[in-house]
Order: C-alpha cells, then sequence, then structure tokens
C-alpha cells in the first residue's frame, strides 16, 4: 500500500499521465492524421508533455482546491444531537 503522506503526489502523478497522453493523442491526430508511425509520433510528443503536466499538476492542484473550495456553499451544520 502507498503511504497516505505520499497519496497527492501519486494522485498528480497519475493525473498528469492520464491527461496528457489524451491530450498529446489528440494533437497530434488532429495535427498528423491517423498515418503510419502514428503511435510513436505520439510517444515523442507525449513524453515531453507529461514531463512538463507533472510538476505543474503538483503546484496548480492546491491552487485549484482552493479556488473550488472558496466558490462551493458550505455544507448545513447538523443540528444539535443528530447524527451526520
Amino acid at each position: 500500500m502507498i503511504p497516505a503522506r505520499l497519496i497527492p503526489v501519486i494522485f498528480g502523478l497519475v493525473l498528469s499521465c492520464m491527461m496528457s497522453l489524451l491530450i498529446s493523442g489528440v494533437s497530434t491526430l488532429r495535427s498528423a492524421g491517423l498515418i503510419d508511425g502514428f503511435f510513436g509520433i505520439w510517444m515523442g510528443a507525449w513524453l515531453p508533455s507529461w514531463i512538463i503536466a507533472f510538476p505543474v499538476v503538483l503546484v496548480v492542484a492546491p491552487l485549484a482546491r482552493r479556488i473550488v473550495s472558496n466558490l462551493a456553499k458550505p455544507a448545513p451544520k447538523p443540528a444539535e444531537g443528530e447524527k451526520r
């Protein structure tokens, strides 16, 4: 199991990997088309994208959480004696 203190970093790793893979695939497909060697071109575009995306996610995620929490309505507090 992964130690709890590493969960935000592992989350950032997985999220940045998946998002950069998807976006680079779409961008490569749109610019080059479905040609011979597409997969190699895609992977050549993905790796540098992921190298940038991973640290950016680690820096930006806390800011995004703060912005969303400021936009969200706080949950109502339970009345005294009520269970949550």
